[in-house]
C-alpha cells in the first residue's frame, strides 16, 4: 500500500473538492483518496506507485494546482 499527500490550492467548497476526487479517481491503481478544502490537502492510497505527473494533471484538469508534500 502506498500514501502520497499533496497539497492543493485553489479549493474552497464541497464541490471543489468533489471535482478532484473525480478527476483523479480515474487514475489506474487508486484505491482510496482523500480531499479537504479546509486544509488543501489530497491524499491518495493506491495499490503501487502512482506517477506524480499523473495526479498533477488530474488534478489540473479539475481546474486546481497541487505540489507533493515531502
Amino acid at each position: 500500500m502506498t500514501v502520497a499527500e499533496y497539497q492543493v490550492t485553489g479549493m474552497s467548497c464541497a464541490h471543489c473538492e468533489a471535482a478532484i476526487r473525480s478527476e483523479v479517481g480515474r487514475i489506474d491503481g487508486v484505491e482510496s483518496i482523500e480531499v479537504s478544502a479546509d486544509t488543501g490537502r489530497l491524499v491518495i492510497t493506491s495499490a503501487a506507485d502512482v506517477a506524480t505527473d499523473q495526479v498533477l494533471a488530474a488534478v489540473d484538469e479539475a481546474g486546481y494546482t497541487a505540489q507533493p508534500k515531502p
